[in-house]
């Protein structure tokens, strides 16, 4: 396929898989789980993405992309010894540099995606999300940084 012709299929792609989306933040819990099942399925078909064409689709250029890729913001994929981008991580990507650009982000992209990654990644982490859940339901109790100390201190750690 020519880059042309993958460019318009994954932005096609993208663009059904946009409006399931749109369309799932509509509606309940269980119809909204299964429309976003759905759209990730489609998601699912799509072929690694070429750098060149992640550029098009970003509005970047393809040396940002690649530095990108270098530092951990898109999964990387070999095909036929070439690197492409894995399809869901673009997508994830792709949303929040849309979505940093409508609230009139045009500099500072690389820090801002990267800072949401890592949060992103953090609040995915199951003892991150127990501790939220207790803080939620009012468990536990306040320490200061003194009585923390002195507990790490007592415990050798």
């Amino acid at each position: 396929m020519t880059v042309a012709s993958d460019r318009e299929k994954i932005a096609d792609l993208l663009s059904a898989v946009e409006e399931l989306e749109d369309i799932a933040r509509t509606l309940d819990d269980e119809r909204r789980a299964r429309l976003l099942r759905v759209a990730r399925q489609w998601l699912a078909t799509c072929e690694p993405i070429r750098p060149v064409i992640a550029a098009e689709l970003l509005d970047l250029s393809e040396p940002t992309i690649r530095e990108w890729a270098r530092t951990g913001i898109f999964a990387i994929v070999e095909v036929n010894r070439q690197p492409r981008l894995e399809p869901r991580r673009f997508h994830e990507v792709w949303h929040l540099v849309r979505e940093l650009r409508a609230a009139g982000q045009t500099r500072g992209l690389l820090d801002a995606v990267w800072r949401f990654l890592e949060d992103t990644a953090l609040l995915e982490r199951d003892d991150v999300r127990e501790s939220l859940a207790q803080m939620r339901r009012g468990e536990g109790r306040a320490i200061d940084t003194g009585e923390l100390l002195a507990r790490t201190r007592r415990s050798g750690s």
